[in-house]
């Protein structure tokens, strides 16, 4: 099980991150990115949906024509883990 990232630890680990922020009334992290097209913005969904296989730790996420949710939340732990960082920050590199 992952160990859960909280209280400063977790307001450290989000200012280098600065795109996201602490979701309201759940243990979650989360991000609103919008993209040119829906080309693009499916694009980005199909690149972490690659990495979050390869991790085994799926976003929760929705899609709009250009627009894309993503919340990040570690069920076995119930909250924020390290995983959670680390797929934001892949987020964060490759959103462009």
């Amino acid at each position: 099980m992952a160990k859960t990232i909280t209280g400063d630890a977790l307001v450290q680990a989000l200012q280098d991150l600065p795109a996201w922020r602490k979701t309201d009334g759940r243990e979650a992290i989360e991000r609103a990115l919008t993209f040119p097209d829906f080309n693009a913005a499916f694009a980005f969904m199909t690149r972490v949906a690659l990495m979050a296989e390869k991790m085994d730790h799926h976003p929760e996420w929705s899609n709009v024509y250009n627009k894309v949710a993503v919340t990040l939340t570690s069920h076995d732990a119930k909250g924020v883990s390290e995983r959670d960082i680390k797929l934001a920050r892949f987020i964060d590199g490759i959103a462009g």
